[in-house]
């Protein structure tokens, strides 16, 4: 064996501290960073990442925007035809008024003409029964206090019952209702009693006297 081979190996050691610390950050800084390559594939994807997001909250938006005209576009349509179904059963209730005439002037008239009064009163409850299936129902008015939500008043006229005063003492056109809602007002003649002391009872008092 030669000698040389028992010698243990030589070991530099550089004990410059700026030495050392220039050398243990440049060996992290290797072990650490990633290549430019994979930090550049890195950036695309945050890239990528944050597009789709803008897109689909977009995409989110408009949809919610179209589903929102939808259903605006759903209620106009039906106020539409609500109203122009009101509009329509409203002109045909000018037919009952007519027919309910005829049943009064037939019904003053002589006898001859109950067969006639018979039909009229036929059709016009057949008609009330079609305008009863779209919901279309006749209230009474006769005698009922007056009610201007229910109520036109197309005259007054005097009354000395206390009981009539500010009642329905005639109806000149039934009124009607389509469900829970007013269709027609009735046209009504309202009863109103004269006051003691008014001008109308004054007038009087000089007539007698």
């Amino acid at each position: 064996m030669a000698e040389g081979d028992d010698q243990p190996p030589v070991r530099v050691v550089d004990r410059r501290w700026w030495a050392r610390g220039d050398a243990e950050e440049s060996d992290a800084e290797v072990g650490v960073r990633k290549p430019t390559y994979v930090e550049d594939l890195e950036r695309r994807l945050a890239d990528q990442a944050a597009q789709l997001q803008s897109v689909l909250a977009e995409r989110r938006r408009a949809a919610d925007e179209f589903d929102s005209v939808k259903q605006r576009m759903r209620r106009d349509t039906a106020r539409d035809v609500e109203r122009a179904r009101r509009a329509l059963l409203a002109e045909l209730l000018d037919v009952v008024d007519n027919l309910d005439r005829a049943i009064a002037a037939a019904r003053a008239a002589s006898d001859s003409g109950e067969m006639l009064l018979a039909g009229i009163e036929l059709v016009r409850d057949q008609f009330l029964a079609k305008l009863a299936a779209f919901g279309v129902t006749r209230f009474n008015s006769q005698g009922e206090p007056f009610d201007a939500t229910l109520h036109e008043a197309v005259s007054m006229v005097p009354v000395e019952d206390a009981a009539l005063d500010d009642t329905v003492v005639s109806v000149v056109t039934d009124g009607y209702r389509i469900g829970d809602e007013l269709l027609r007002a009735a046209r009504v003649v309202v009863g109103r009693r004269r006051k003691l002391g008014t001008t109308e009872d004054a007038k009087d008092a000089e007539g007698q006297s």
